[in-house]
């Protein structure tokens, strides 16, 4: 629970259907310990069932089928330490059901479709993602979850995917702008389920974060499965470029892995089963890309966290 007078740390995770937002909140979770998050599913602030949003014909991810206001007033409740009576939307079923009562923590991660729509949700976050995985992923991995997890028939599975297409077009992507960090998962054979695990991975880091310092990792014409360079973004803007590659050999993996649980005082000595891809399989994958993100962004949250009580402190 939060101490007296302590604010939560408060983490946004923005992308299309099946980008992997679930997975790496998950991962996030592990890395920090259960017992310190709270989880958020913006999907439960749905405001209309699946009967009754198709009969109006309206997406899961247009604002006008979501309370996105109630949405906002909780994630302000649990950063100022107090609980919230959350809805619940059941995927399996398409209905409301039985809210759910969350206590405050001192870690709120969000995931969601569209926690960057308005500028007071924006201003909930202390760190805002966004996942871009490459499109063809996404669609796998898509089909994959609704046929496998959540039971639709491959028809009908379809029919949701290029919904989809259309809703990352017309709702998801103008967040992207929002994002503190962009990533993008790769792989040059992206309907291989079983190369999953060498998946590499992009991360567009913004300066609107201070990011931890891997140049000592980093060698001269030395391929160790890392890059950083200077880089420009769609708009124009700069903005640092890391590259992990999925074939990124395991000493080189741990050398990063353990740079950053140094840097993490609160969590160095919790080594949890993290960066596991299992949605929708009945085998879980390990991927070294994947446990490297989520330990970069485990880094940024600690980091704000820092902040927020050197503030306090500086406020007595």
């Amino acid at each position: 629970m939060l101490n007296e007078g302590q604010r939560a740390t408060v983490l946004g995770i923005v992308g299309n259907s099946a980008a992997g937002k679930t997975t790496l909140a998950q991962g996030l979770a592990d890395i920090i310990g259960r017992e310190r998050c709270a989880l958020i599913c913006a999907d439960d602030y749905h405001r209309f069932s699946r009967l009754e949003r198709l009969a109006q014909g309206l997406s899961p991810a247009d604002p006008r089928n979501n309370h996105l206001d109630i949405l906002e007033q909780h994630l302000w409740t649990l950063r100022t330490g107090k609980p919230i009576l959350k809805p619940v939307y059941d995927h399996a079923t398409g209905l409301l059901t039985r809210p759910e009562y969350v206590e405050p923590k001192p870690y709120v991660i969000v995931e969601g479709l569209l926690c960057y729509n308005t500028r007071g949700l924006r201003d909930c976050f202390d760190v805002k993602l966004y996942l871009e995985p490459d499109e063809r992923l996404r669609e796998r991995w898509k089909l994959e979850r609704d046929v496998l997890a959540r039971g639709y028939a491959l028809e009908e599975a379809r029919k949701l995917l290029a919904r989809s297409k259309r809703d990352g077009i017309g709702f998801i992507l103008p967040q992207r702008l929002f994002a503190d960090i962009v990533i993008s998962f790769l792989h040059e054979h992206p309907e291989q389920p079983e190369a999953d695990s060498e998946l590499s991975v992009r991360h567009i880091l913004r300066p609107t974060l201070p990011h931890p310092d891997i140049t000592p990792l980093l060698e001269p014409n030395v391929r160790n499965g890392l890059s950083l360079e200077l880089s420009r973004d769609h708009d124009g803007k700069p903005v640092d470029l890391l590259e992990i590659e999925g074939h990124i050999g395991p000493r080189d993996a741990r050398r990063l892995e353990d740079l950053l649980w140094l840097l993490l005082p609160e969590t160095s000595a919790v080594r949890a089963n993290f960066g596991e891809i299992s949605a929708g399989r009945k085998a879980k994958l390990l991927s070294h890309p994947l446990a490297l993100s989520e330990l970069l962004i485990a880094y940024h949250l600690e980091m704000a966290a820092e902040e927020m009580r050197h503030a306090g402190s500086a406020g007595k």
